[in-house]
């Protein structure tokens, strides 16, 4: 190993992007999809564990594309 290679942990980096909003009916973070109880385990949870949350969060993105008509659903009146 070269004094330039850099020593790293294999583990399951964060989700975070640093847009922490919990959406108020789904209860996930908008930024990460993560749930609350995931995001403050994250850091004590084995790696197997973090890539099931990994592979699951896809997923979940389509439970925040529901809209209840905002700007464009006013303009309609």
């Amino acid at each position: 190993m070269s004094k330039d290679t850099v020593w790293k942990r294999a583990e399951v980096e964060s989700p975070c992007i640093q847009v922490c909003v919990v959406h108020p009916e789904e209860r996930i973070c908008t930024g990460c999809l993560r749930t609350i109880d995931e995001i403050t385990r994250w850091s004590k949870m084995p790696p197997e564990e973090r890539s099931e949350i990994m592979q699951e969060l896809p997923t979940r993105a389509p439970r925040l594309k529901k809209r209840r008509g905002g700007r464009t659903a006013r303009l309609k009146r």
